[in-house]
Protein backbone atom coordinates (compact mmCIF):
# COMPACT_ATOMS: atom_id res chain seq x y z
CA UNK A 1 0.00 0.00 0.00
CA UNK A 2 1.37 3.45 -1.10
CA UNK A 3 0.26 6.73 1.49
CA UNK A 4 1.37 10.15 1.56
CA UNK A 5 0.97 12.78 4.94
CA UNK A 6 0.32 15.50 3.74
CA UNK A 7 1.82 18.30 6.04
CA UNK A 8 4.96 17.24 7.59
CA UNK A 9 4.46 19.28 10.99
CA UNK A 10 4.94 17.47 14.27
CA UNK A 11 1.55 16.09 13.63
CA UNK A 12 2.49 15.15 10.29
CA UNK A 13 5.88 13.66 11.77
CA UNK A 14 3.73 11.60 14.07
CA UNK A 15 1.83 9.82 11.21
CA UNK A 16 4.92 9.08 10.15
CA UNK A 17 6.96 7.72 12.71
CA UNK A 18 3.60 5.61 13.75
CA UNK A 19 2.71 4.02 10.48
CA UNK A 20 6.44 3.07 10.70
CA UNK A 21 6.17 1.01 13.56
CA UNK A 22 3.07 -0.29 13.33
CA UNK A 23 3.69 -1.58 9.03
CA UNK A 24 6.94 -3.12 7.22
CA UNK A 25 5.13 -3.34 4.09
CA UNK A 26 4.60 0.66 3.64
CA UNK A 27 5.27 3.30 0.56
CA UNK A 28 5.30 6.53 2.68
CA UNK A 29 5.65 9.68 0.47
CA UNK A 30 5.71 12.94 2.58
CA UNK A 31 3.60 16.29 1.01
CA UNK A 32 4.35 19.78 2.16
CA UNK A 33 4.44 22.85 0.75
CA UNK A 34 7.46 23.95 2.92
CA UNK A 35 10.75 23.14 1.43
CA UNK A 36 12.76 23.15 4.55
CA UNK A 37 10.33 20.62 6.19
CA UNK A 38 10.75 18.63 2.77
CA UNK A 39 13.94 18.23 3.10
CA UNK A 40 14.20 17.98 6.48
CA UNK A 41 11.69 14.74 6.70
CA UNK A 42 13.17 12.94 3.63
CA UNK A 43 16.49 13.35 5.48
CA UNK A 44 15.56 12.24 8.64
CA UNK A 45 12.89 9.45 7.41
CA UNK A 46 14.75 8.32 3.93
CA UNK A 47 11.24 8.71 2.16
CA UNK A 48 10.44 10.93 -0.90
CA UNK A 49 8.83 14.18 -0.48
CA UNK A 50 7.04 16.55 -2.44
CA UNK A 51 5.61 19.97 -2.75
CA UNK A 52 2.62 18.73 -3.27
CA UNK A 53 0.14 15.79 -4.42
CA UNK A 54 -0.47 16.98 -8.28
CA UNK A 55 3.60 16.43 -8.08
CA UNK A 56 3.06 12.72 -7.21
CA UNK A 57 3.44 10.51 -10.11
CA UNK A 58 3.05 7.43 -8.20
CA UNK A 59 -0.57 5.55 -8.04
CA UNK A 60 -1.38 5.96 -3.90
CA UNK A 61 -3.75 4.26 -2.17
CA UNK A 62 -4.93 6.65 1.16
CA UNK A 63 -3.68 10.03 2.50
CA UNK A 64 -3.20 11.38 5.90
CA UNK A 65 -4.48 15.19 6.00
CA UNK A 66 -1.81 16.43 8.87
CA UNK A 67 -1.70 20.29 7.98
CA UNK A 68 -3.17 23.23 10.20
CA UNK A 69 -7.23 22.52 10.03
CA UNK A 70 -7.95 25.44 8.01
CA UNK A 71 -6.62 23.89 5.20
CA UNK A 72 -7.73 20.60 5.28
CA UNK A 73 -11.40 21.28 3.13
CA UNK A 74 -9.86 21.57 0.36
CA UNK A 75 -6.94 19.01 0.51
CA UNK A 76 -9.70 16.23 1.44
CA UNK A 77 -11.64 16.98 -1.45
CA UNK A 78 -8.26 16.71 -3.76
CA UNK A 79 -7.60 13.75 -2.20
CA UNK A 80 -11.14 12.39 -2.80
CA UNK A 81 -11.21 13.69 -6.46
CA UNK A 82 -7.63 11.49 -6.98
CA UNK A 83 -9.57 8.63 -5.50
CA UNK A 84 -7.80 8.05 -1.93
CA UNK A 85 -9.37 6.91 1.08
CA UNK A 86 -8.56 9.99 3.80
CA UNK A 87 -7.41 10.24 7.30
CA UNK A 88 -7.78 13.74 8.67
CA UNK A 89 -6.51 15.38 11.85
CA UNK A 90 -9.05 17.22 13.40
CA UNK A 91 -11.30 20.29 11.47
CA UNK A 92 -11.60 22.44 14.35
CA UNK A 93 -14.59 23.99 11.14
CA UNK A 94 -16.92 22.35 9.23
CA UNK A 95 -15.99 23.80 5.43
CA UNK A 96 -16.97 21.59 2.47
CA UNK A 97 -18.20 18.65 5.05
CA UNK A 98 -21.09 18.22 3.30
CA UNK A 99 -19.70 18.20 0.28
CA UNK A 100 -17.29 15.90 1.27
CA UNK A 101 -18.85 13.30 2.96
CA UNK A 102 -20.92 13.16 -0.28
CA UNK A 103 -17.89 12.96 -2.45
CA UNK A 104 -16.65 10.20 -0.25
CA UNK A 105 -19.61 8.51 -0.98
CA UNK A 106 -19.93 8.95 -4.63
CA UNK A 107 -16.01 7.92 -4.87
CA UNK A 108 -16.64 4.60 -2.76
CA UNK A 109 -13.36 5.51 -0.30
CA UNK A 110 -13.06 5.69 3.22
CA UNK A 111 -13.06 9.57 5.12
CA UNK A 112 -11.88 8.62 8.34
CA UNK A 113 -11.91 11.67 10.86
CA UNK A 114 -9.84 11.72 13.99
CA UNK A 115 -11.19 11.24 17.24
CA UNK A 116 -8.12 10.18 19.52
CA UNK A 117 -9.49 10.31 22.94
CA UNK A 118 -12.05 7.97 21.70
CA UNK A 119 -9.56 5.38 21.72
CA UNK A 120 -7.38 5.40 25.04
CA UNK A 121 -7.91 2.57 27.21
CA UNK A 122 -8.31 5.06 30.34
CA UNK A 123 -11.54 6.67 28.58
CA UNK A 124 -12.99 3.06 27.60
CA UNK A 125 -12.30 1.92 30.76
CA UNK A 126 -14.34 5.02 32.44
CA UNK A 127 -17.07 4.28 29.83
CA UNK A 128 -17.60 0.58 30.43
CA UNK A 129 -17.61 1.75 34.32
CA UNK A 130 -20.13 4.40 34.29
CA UNK A 131 -22.72 2.08 31.78
CA UNK A 132 -22.08 -1.23 34.14
CA UNK A 133 -23.07 1.18 37.43
CA UNK A 134 -26.23 2.76 35.66
CA UNK A 135 -26.79 5.41 37.95
CA UNK A 136 -26.34 9.27 37.37
CA UNK A 137 -23.05 10.70 37.82
CA UNK A 138 -20.97 14.13 37.49
CA UNK A 139 -17.95 15.33 36.66
CA UNK A 140 -15.71 17.68 36.86
CA UNK A 141 -12.68 17.89 33.86
CA UNK A 142 -9.78 20.35 33.77
CA UNK A 143 -7.87 20.55 30.39
CA UNK A 144 -5.01 22.78 29.81
CA UNK A 145 -1.47 24.53 29.20
CA UNK A 146 -0.35 27.38 28.44
CA UNK A 147 -0.27 28.14 24.88
CA UNK A 148 3.57 28.81 24.25
CA UNK A 149 4.28 25.67 25.59
CA UNK A 150 2.73 23.42 22.87
CA UNK A 151 4.99 24.02 20.27
CA UNK A 152 7.84 26.08 21.48
CA UNK A 153 9.71 25.38 18.55
CA UNK A 154 7.10 27.27 16.49
CA UNK A 155 6.27 30.75 16.88
CA UNK A 156 3.14 31.51 18.24
CA UNK A 157 1.90 33.90 15.44
CA UNK A 158 2.80 31.09 12.81
CA UNK A 159 0.31 28.25 14.76
CA UNK A 160 -3.13 28.16 13.99
CA UNK A 161 -3.53 27.85 17.39
CA UNK A 162 -3.12 31.31 17.57
CA UNK A 163 -5.84 32.11 14.98
CA UNK A 164 -9.36 33.15 16.37
CA UNK A 165 -11.10 30.42 13.60
CA UNK A 166 -9.17 27.48 15.19
CA UNK A 167 -7.60 28.87 18.81
CA UNK A 168 -6.23 26.70 21.19
CA UNK A 169 -9.34 26.70 23.31
CA UNK A 170 -11.30 25.32 20.49
CA UNK A 171 -9.41 22.54 19.49
CA UNK A 172 -9.09 21.52 23.14
CA UNK A 173 -12.45 21.31 22.99
CA UNK A 174 -13.33 19.51 19.55
CA UNK A 175 -10.34 17.15 21.32
CA UNK A 176 -12.67 16.23 24.66
CA UNK A 177 -16.43 16.58 23.78
CA UNK A 178 -16.86 13.31 21.58
CA UNK A 179 -15.36 11.34 24.35
CA UNK A 180 -17.17 13.40 26.63
CA UNK A 181 -20.52 13.32 24.75
CA UNK A 182 -20.26 9.31 23.97
CA UNK A 183 -19.37 8.09 27.82
CA UNK A 184 -21.69 10.84 29.43
CA UNK A 185 -24.54 10.94 26.98
CA UNK A 186 -25.95 13.44 24.47
CA UNK A 187 -25.36 17.39 25.76
CA UNK A 188 -28.39 19.23 25.89
CA UNK A 189 -26.94 22.91 27.42
CA UNK A 190 -24.28 24.73 28.41
CA UNK A 191 -23.67 27.48 30.42
CA UNK A 192 -20.49 29.21 30.27
CA UNK A 193 -18.39 31.54 31.77
CA UNK A 194 -15.01 33.18 30.36
CA UNK A 195 -12.00 34.75 30.94
CA UNK A 196 -8.93 36.80 29.05
CA UNK A 197 -6.02 35.90 32.14
CA UNK A 198 -3.28 35.72 30.27
CA UNK A 199 -1.05 39.18 28.50
CA UNK A 200 -0.50 37.26 25.32
CA UNK A 201 -2.43 39.20 22.32
CA UNK A 202 -4.57 37.23 21.58
CA UNK A 203 -8.27 38.10 19.85
CA UNK A 204 -10.25 34.66 21.66
CA UNK A 205 -11.00 34.20 25.29
CA UNK A 206 -7.83 32.00 26.77
CA UNK A 207 -9.97 30.29 30.03
CA UNK A 208 -13.63 28.90 29.62
CA UNK A 209 -15.47 27.38 32.73
CA UNK A 210 -18.53 25.42 31.02
CA UNK A 211 -20.99 23.95 33.08
CA UNK A 212 -22.66 20.87 31.04
CA UNK A 213 -25.81 19.19 31.11
CA UNK A 214 -26.95 16.24 29.62
CA UNK A 215 -30.22 14.74 28.34
CA UNK A 216 -29.94 11.46 30.43
CA UNK A 217 -29.24 13.65 33.47
CA UNK A 218 -25.81 13.48 33.75
CA UNK A 219 -23.90 16.98 34.72
CA UNK A 220 -20.68 18.12 34.51
CA UNK A 221 -18.15 21.03 34.86
CA UNK A 222 -15.24 21.44 32.27
CA UNK A 223 -12.73 24.01 32.40
CA UNK A 224 -10.11 24.84 29.10
CA UNK A 225 -7.90 27.21 29.22
CA UNK A 226 -4.69 27.94 27.13
CA UNK A 227 -3.44 29.53 30.31
CA UNK A 228 -1.95 27.04 32.97
CA UNK A 229 1.16 26.95 33.03
CA UNK A 230 1.77 23.19 34.14
CA UNK A 231 -0.18 21.40 31.75
CA UNK A 232 -2.84 19.66 33.12
CA UNK A 233 -5.74 16.81 32.26
CA UNK A 234 -7.16 15.90 35.59
CA UNK A 235 -10.63 14.54 35.78
CA UNK A 236 -13.10 13.27 38.50
CA UNK A 237 -16.19 11.18 38.27
CA UNK A 238 -18.68 10.39 40.78
CA UNK A 239 -21.50 9.40 42.45
CA UNK A 240 -22.86 7.42 45.45
CA UNK A 241 -21.31 4.00 44.56
CA UNK A 242 -18.54 4.98 42.00
CA UNK A 243 -15.33 7.53 42.50
CA UNK A 244 -12.64 7.50 39.44
CA UNK A 245 -9.72 10.02 39.47
CA UNK A 246 -7.47 10.76 36.42
CA UNK A 247 -4.33 12.77 36.03
CA UNK A 248 -3.86 11.85 32.06
CA UNK A 249 -1.62 8.92 31.78
CA UNK A 250 -1.88 5.57 32.46
CA UNK A 251 -0.53 5.41 35.44
CA UNK A 252 -2.95 7.78 37.14
CA UNK A 253 -6.10 6.15 36.99
CA UNK A 254 -7.67 5.49 40.43
CA UNK A 255 -11.02 3.73 41.81
CA UNK A 256 -12.64 3.99 44.97
CA UNK A 257 -13.69 0.91 46.66
CA UNK A 258 -16.45 1.62 48.04
CA UNK A 259 -16.71 -1.14 50.54
CA UNK A 260 -12.97 -1.83 51.61
CA UNK A 261 -12.84 2.57 51.30
CA UNK A 262 -9.28 2.20 49.55
CA UNK A 263 -8.43 4.21 46.66
CA UNK A 264 -6.99 1.55 43.84
CA UNK A 265 -5.38 2.17 41.12
CA UNK A 266 -6.08 0.89 37.62
CA UNK A 267 -3.92 -0.47 34.74
CA UNK A 268 -4.68 1.35 32.30
CA UNK A 269 -2.80 0.24 28.88
CA UNK A 270 0.29 0.96 27.23
CA UNK A 271 1.83 4.40 26.60
CA UNK A 272 4.36 5.48 24.44
CA UNK A 273 5.62 9.11 24.55
CA UNK A 274 7.43 11.82 22.69
CA UNK A 275 10.07 13.88 25.30
CA UNK A 276 8.61 16.90 23.61
CA UNK A 277 5.24 17.31 24.43
CA UNK A 278 3.29 17.17 27.50
CA UNK A 279 3.10 14.09 29.79
CA UNK A 280 -0.50 13.59 29.03
CA UNK A 281 -0.11 12.51 25.09
CA UNK A 282 0.14 9.23 25.29
CA UNK A 283 1.04 8.19 21.52
CA UNK A 284 -0.13 4.45 21.88
CA UNK A 285 -3.61 5.99 21.04
CA UNK A 286 -3.02 7.42 18.30
CA UNK A 287 -1.76 4.48 16.64
CA UNK A 288 -4.56 2.74 17.84
CA UNK A 289 -6.61 5.49 15.44
CA UNK A 290 -4.40 4.36 12.60
CA UNK A 291 -5.03 0.62 13.22
CA UNK A 292 -9.05 1.65 13.11
CA UNK A 293 -8.60 3.44 9.86
CA UNK A 294 -7.16 0.14 8.08
CA UNK A 295 -9.70 -1.60 9.98
CA UNK A 296 -12.80 0.64 8.38
CA UNK A 297 -10.97 0.59 4.62
CA UNK A 298 -11.77 -3.35 4.78
CA UNK A 299 -15.16 -3.03 6.40
CA UNK A 300 -15.42 -2.36 10.01
CA UNK A 301 -18.11 0.82 11.13
CA UNK A 302 -16.14 4.31 12.12
CA UNK A 303 -16.33 4.99 15.97
CA UNK A 304 -16.75 8.43 14.77
CA UNK A 305 -17.57 10.62 11.88
CA UNK A 306 -17.78 13.73 9.91
CA UNK A 307 -21.36 13.31 10.56
CA UNK A 308 -20.83 13.34 14.54
CA UNK A 309 -18.28 15.88 14.03
CA UNK A 310 -20.75 17.80 12.47
CA UNK A 311 -22.66 18.27 15.80
CA UNK A 312 -19.63 18.69 18.30
CA UNK A 313 -18.50 21.73 16.34
CA UNK A 314 -21.94 22.90 16.63
CA UNK A 315 -21.96 22.78 20.46
CA UNK A 316 -18.01 24.35 20.33
CA UNK A 317 -19.79 27.27 18.02
CA UNK A 318 -22.64 27.56 20.43
CA UNK A 319 -19.93 27.51 23.59
CA UNK A 320 -17.95 30.85 21.53
CA UNK A 321 -21.21 32.27 21.12
CA UNK A 322 -22.64 32.83 24.62
CA UNK A 323 -18.88 33.52 25.68
CA UNK A 324 -18.81 36.19 23.12
CA UNK A 325 -22.45 37.87 24.31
Amino acid sequence: MKICVIGLGSMGRRRIRLLKLLFENLTIIGIDSNMERVNSVADEYGMECYPALADVSQKLDCAFVCTSPQFHASIIKECLENNLHVFSEINLIDDLYDENIKLAKQKEKVLFLSSTPLYKDEMQIIDDRIKQNGKLCAYQYHVGQYLPDWHPWDSLKDFFVSNKNTNGCRELLAIELPWIQNTFGEIKTVHVVKAKLTDLKLDFFDTYFIHVEHLNGNIGNLTVDVVSRQAVRRLEVFNEDLYFRWDGTPETMFEKDVVSGELKQISAGKYIHQEEYSESINEYAYMKEIEEFFEVIKGKKPIYSFDKDKEILKIIDEIENEVMN
